[in-house]
């Protein structure tokens, strides 16, 4: 037998691989600050705990006092994934330089005003061939940089975009939706791979939702007798809501996360935000 028959490779592919641990998700809307994490022995197999904010107090000193205050905060996290509620400006993916922050700076605060002194941040969408900006309390940042190595930014709306986005594929009829949260309504619809409109309005009552969803309608040339309205979220007035919209569009829904997700646990979870469901559902 030669030398070379008793050479054994061996398989690598037989090694156990460390096992990386889950990011954290950090969620900051309005005036309300929340985490998650994956939890198999949890509720809905996802730890979601609602942080008390204090008002009359920034966000920042929010997020620091919850470090001091919470347990799950201080189990060794590296990892996190930060969900931000801000005003957000949609950039075309062949107009979008990512390396380029100055530029993205102007831009974002060229269209949006009131966040002059935030850092301005971004997310690629490539499968809507688009790119988001949005802003963040340079001070808030700043918290969350001094306690984890490893932060993955986004707005509250991506996951909630990615699978609506999914389900606009569902049928021949055009899709508007509407989300619901934070005291604000995004509204968007989709042509293809890319957003055929998006934008964001302060609603806290069932008119002003309707008022505002009608004009995009009109202005979108939709057809009321054919065409779908799809909302999700914490409508302000669910049975006002759809009594009022359904006098003039036919096809007017509410989605269901139950059923959206087909029972998945972690809709079981009470009050936990739609997007929040979508990311845990994505994760």
């Amino acid at each position: 037998m030669s030398i070379d028959s008793k050479i054994s490779v061996s398989n690598d592919t037989n090694i156990p691989k460390p096992i990386r641990r889950p990011r954290l998700t950090i969620r900051i809307g309005q005036g309300s600050l929340s985490f998650a994490a994956p939890d198999a022995t949890a509720v809905g197999q996802v730890r979601y705990l609602p942080y008390t904010v204090r008002s009359g107090v920034s966000m920042a000193a929010n997020l620091r006092e919850a470090f001091k205050t919470e347990d799950m905060l201080n189990e060794g996290w590296t990892r996190v994934q930060v969900m931000v509620d801000t005003p957000t400006v949609m950039v075309p993916l062949e107009d979008f330089y990512e390396q380029d922050e100055a530029r993205n700076s102007l831009f974002y605060h060229h269209a949006i005003t009131g966040h002059e002194h935030d850092v301005v941040l971004s997310s690629v969408l490539p499968s809507l061939n688009a790119a988001v900006l949005y802003a963040m309390n340079k001070d808030l940042k700043m918290v969350l940089d001094d306690h984890f190595e490893d932060i993955r930014f986004m707005t509250v709306s991506q996951p909630v975009w990615s699978h609506l986005h999914r389900r606009s594929f569902t049928g021949a009829r055009r899709k508007l939706y509407g989300y619901f949260h934070d005291k604000s309504m995004e509204v968007f619809a989709f042509q293809q791979n890319r957003f055929r409109f998006c934008n964001r309005y302060s609603v806290t009552t069932a008119p002003d939702a309707v008022f505002f969803l009608l004009a995009v309608w009109q202005q979108l040339g939709m057809d009321t007798q054919k065409d779908e309205l799809h909302v999700v979220g914490t409508l302000p007035d669910k049975d006002t809501f759809l009594t009022e919209i359904r006098k003039f569009l036919q096809n007017a829904y509410v989605i269901n996360p139950v059923a959206d997700y087909n029972r998945a646990p972690v809709t079981a979870i009470k009050d936990i935000p739609y997007d929040l469901c979508a990311l845990m559902m994505r994760s």
